[in-house]
C-alpha cells in the first residue's frame, strides 16, 4: 500500500501567473463544509471524494485513466473508508490503555444508516457484517481484491470505476461513448462539464499556493483527503500540470510537507472519529 513517491515534473507550462501570495481569490465555500462544489453553472451539483479523484485521473478526450496507472484502484477504496467517515458512518475503536497506532486500530459501525450511495452502502453493509471487526490497511485491500484470503475475496468492490463514471454520467459531468481497440470494444467515459473539472483543479492549486496554511488542522478534510489520495491515486501531476514552473515547485514542496507529517502525532493533537479514520488512510498509503 505504498506510495510511489513524488511525481517528477516531466511538464513544463509557458503560462506566467502573478505573485499567487497577494492575488485575489474569489470568496468560496467555507472550511468544514462538504460541498465544495457550488457553481452558478453547475447549480450546486456535488461529487463525492472517489468521484473527484476519477475526474482528475480520466482523460479529458478519450474518457478512460492511464492504462499505466495501478494506483488509481486502491486510492479509489481509500476514497470509500474516507467518506464513510465524513459521513460519519464508521469510525475507529478507542486507543486504549496502550495507546495502539492508527493503523492497529480497528474500524467499527458507528451509524448503518444507507447513505444512498451504492458504492458507500456495500461497503458499509461489509463492514458491519464482519466480525472481529478488521483495521484500515485490511479493508483497503479487501476492498480491491488484493488479498491472498480466498474467504476475503467477497469483500471486493467490483467495477468501482465505470460505477463512479456512470454515476458523472447521470449527473452531466461526463458523457458516454463505444471505441474500439483492436480486438476488443470498451465503453468510454469522455468529459463534458469542463468547468467542473477545471474547477476541481482550481481548488487543489489553491489548497497549496495561495490558500496554503502551515497548520493541517486548519485545512478542510476533504480538501486535505483530495490533495493526499489524489497523489496516492497518481493523478496529483494532472492538477499541477497547468501551473508554472516557480508555482509547481511550490505547490510540489507543500504537498510533501502533508506527505511526511507523523499521522499518529496529528491524530492525538485533535481527536475526533472523523479525524482518526481520516489519519489511518493516509498512513496506509505512506507506511
Amino acid at each position: 500500500m505504498m506510495s510511489e513517491g513524488l511525481v517528477k515534473r516531466n511538464v513544463t507550462a509557458p503560462k506566467k501567473n502573478n505573485d499567487n501570495t497577494e492575488e485575489k481569490i474569489p470568496e468560496e465555500v467555507s472550511d468544514g463544509e462538504l460541498d465544495h462544489n457550488n457553481g452558478k453553472g453547475d447549480k450546486a451539483l456535488k461529487l463525492s471524494l472517489m468521484e473527484e479523484i476519477l475526474l482528475l485521473g480520466l482523460k479529458d478526450r478519450e474518457g478512460y485513466t492511464s492504462f499505466w496507472n495501478d494506483c488509481i484502484s486502491s486510492g479509489l477504496r481509500g476514497c470509500v473508508m474516507i467518506e464513510l467517515a465524513l459521513r460519519k458512518r464508521i469510525d475507529l475503536e478507542g486507543t486504549g490503555m496502550r495507546k495502539k497506532s492508527l493503523l492497529a486500530r480497528k474500524v467499527i459501525v458507528k451509524d448503518d444508516t444507507p447513505t444512498g450511495d451504492a458504492i458507500l452502502d456495500e461497503a458499509l453493509k461489509h463492514i458491519k457484517d464482519t466480525n472481529p471487526p478488521e483495521n484500515i490497511v485490511s479493508w483497503i485491500e479487501y476492498f480491491s481484491g488484493e488479498t491472498w484470503n480466498p474467504l476475503k475475496l467477497r469483500y471486493q468492490l467490483r467495477n468501482v470505476r465505470e460505477r463512479l463514471a456512470k454515476n458523472m454520467v447521470e449527473k452531466g459531468v461526463l458523457t458516454t461513448e463505444k471505441q474500439d481497440f483492436l480486438l476488443f470494444q470498451m465503453t468510454t467515459h469522455p468529459l463534458q462539464n469542463q468547468h467542473m473539472k477545471g474547477r476541481l483543479i482550481k481548488r487543489i492549486q489553491e489548497s497549496v499556493l495561495t490558500r496554503w496554511t502551515n497548520d493541517v488542522h486548519r485545512m478542510d478534510k476533504k480538501v486535505l483527503s483530495l490533495i493526499i489520495l489524489s497523489h496516492a491515486s497518481d493523478v496529483l501531476e494532472n492538477a499541477f500540470a497547468p501551473l508554472s514552473d516557480t508555482d509547481y515547485e511550490l505547490a510540489m514542496k507543500r504537498v510533501r510537507i502533508l506527505l511526511e507529517l507523523n499521522y499518529d502525532q496529528e491524530a492525538e493533537k485533535k481527536s475526533g472519529q472523523t479525524n482518526d479514520v481520516m489519519w489511518a488512510v493516509f498512513e496506509a498509503f505512506n507506511k
